[in-house]
């Protein structure tokens, strides 16, 4: 457990390297569209361990004196109040936090521009927001028969209409809220203007799943392919660049089904396109900082059973689709896995069926799993969260970590002056009740000091956690997954 299947650094090292090379090709100016999650990227450290989820930061840190960021946003998004499902917050607002990200990692943010404009009076008012803040606003239209009329398009009625975004350096990464905000066309739009202006200018994409150089079934763009299912993507060989180089790789549906009207567009632009295939727009080398392939592998089938286990409490809650996982169990399939090559899924099934209750089991870095049930005073994620803190602390089970006489007044305020209906303590709950009695007591301050050992652990609950539950194993660094199941057969369920 806990193996390293990837080399952070060498990928720092090789990524940074090779956008140098391609601003480089360029003449010295280069757009690139940066998909997927700059901070943050939960997901690729969980498909190839030793991927740091802010490598990509630190790699445009490493580059921070020749890069600008560009944010995307469809005015269309601000105006139906899209919110980022995984942290509830609103594409606008967002955009707000991703500027404040940035500029605390010292990266230029150059402006914002809002993609889709028709003049919505929400991003109006957006835009008045942003301008009032000091950041430079730009606006791009829609344009008729965009993408497959390219005579229109590139012209003074297609991309002529659009705002030129002014930027002042060599890189200029353009980013998004989320997917379908308009990066690529905005990027497309600036080529046309630096071209009119007699500017030397390129394009290229940083998207870090699929892995080109891995093989199409491989678990990692399979496991890509799972955490995608909502958008129905679908991994391919890229037939552009097999034909011109007699080369296989891999990418996805739609760059691949984009890629002939980018061809055009590049060549109503440059006069002749520069890339032969999409996988030659790319410039992602994570591929090349594998180590460790089996680790890897193991690592990627892991994420496919959560992206499924997930899948299923998304449909249940009335957020996800039968579609969904029906299709993540075809990558199952693909991927020659089923839950039971999830030890923890038996494991707190196994204790809900002896004791009755709903249960949690956590799969420590050694392989030991440790479980928890729902008790008068704490709920399965608490208990089991404790068990496992005093195995990793070598500490007896049988010894109690805090007295009932410290968690019962907590329970006490909880429904008689908060109005909570439930007075089982939550994860935060227990953690800083548990902080408290460290201050006095060795065995508590012992357990606490183990919560580092918690990251990469693997946990599955009998039931649906609470929001703040699957906070706090998420900030723990637990991979949490759950059945789809309520704890009560209420319909409204108070988290």
């Amino acid at each position: 457990m806990n193996k390293l299947g990837f080399d952070n650094d060498r990928y720092l090292s090789l990524q940074s390297q090779m956008i140098r090379e391609r601003i480089d090709s360029f003449g010295g100016k280069l757009y690139l569209e940066f998909g997927g999650k700059l901070f943050d990227d939960y997901h690729a450290s969980r498909v190839l361990p030793g991927f740091q989820p802010d490598s990509k930061i630190t790699m445009l840190k490493q580059l921070k004196d020749r890069a600008e960021i560009v944010i995307a946003v469809s005015a269309g998004d601000i105006e139906k109040n899209k919110v980022r499902g995984d942290l509830g917050i609103t594409y606008d607002l967002d955009v707000l936090r991703l500027i404040d990200a940035f500029r605390g990692n010292e990266l230029l943010v150059g402006s914002v521009v809002l993609t889709h404009y028709t003049g919505q009076e929400a991003a109006n008012q957006f835009c008045a927001r942003l301008e009032n803040l000091g950041v430079k606003v730009y606006k791009h239209y829609i344009i008729a028969g965009y993408p497959l009329d390219v005579e229109h398009i590139v012209s003074e009625d297609g991309f002529g209409k659009n705002d030129y975004i002014e930027t002042s350096r060599p890189l200029v990464v353009v980013t998004a809220p989320g997917p379908g905000s308009g990066k690529m066309a905005t990027c497309l739009s600036q080529l046309y203007h630096e071209n009119e202006r007699g500017i030397k200018a390129g394009y290229a994409k940083f998207e870090t799943f699929p892995i080109w150089n891995l093989p199409l079934k491989h678990p990692v763009n399979l496991a890509y392919e799972a955490a995608t299912a909502d958008l129905n993507d679908v991994n391919m060989i890229d037939p552009f660049h097999l034909e011109a180089y007699g080369v296989t790789t891999v990418n996805y549906n739609r760059d691949v089904e984009i890629f002939p009207v980018l061809e055009a567009i590049f060549a109503k632009i440059y006069g002749k396109c520069p890339y032969k295939s999409p996988t030659d727009m790319g410039v992602n080398m994570a591929g090349n900082c594998i180590v460790d392939d089996e680790v890897v592998r193991a690592a990627a089938k892991q994420e496919i059973l959560r992206r499924y286990y997930t899948a299923l409490m998304e449909k249940r809650l009335g957020r996800g689709s039968d579609a969904e996982v029906q299709k993540i169990l075809l990558l199952m399939k693909q991927a020659d896995i089923t839950t039971d090559d999830r030890p923890v899924v038996a494991a707190a099934l196994a204790r809900q069926e002896r004791t009755g209750n709903p249960s949690v089991a956590i799969e420590l870095n050694d392989g030991q799993i440790v479980t928890g049930k729902t008790s008068d005073l704490l709920g399965a994620a608490s208990a089991v969260l404790l068990n496992a803190l005093k195995k990793l602390a070598g500490i007896d089970p049988a010894i109690l970590l805090m007295e009932p006489d410290v968690i019962e007044p907590i329970c006490n305020l909880k429904i008689h002056n908060l109005g909570n209906h439930n007075p089982r303590l939550h994860t935060d709950e227990v953690l800083i009740a548990l902080a408290i009695c460290a201050a006095r007591s060795e065995v508590a301050k012992k357990a606490l000091d183990s919560l580092d050992k918690l990251a990469g652990c693997e946990a599955h609950s009998t039931v649906i956690l609470s929001p703040v539950d699957m906070g706090t194993f998420h900030k723990l660094g637990v991979h949490l997954t759950c059945e789809p199941k309520h704890q009560t057969k209420k319909l409204f369920h108070r988290r």
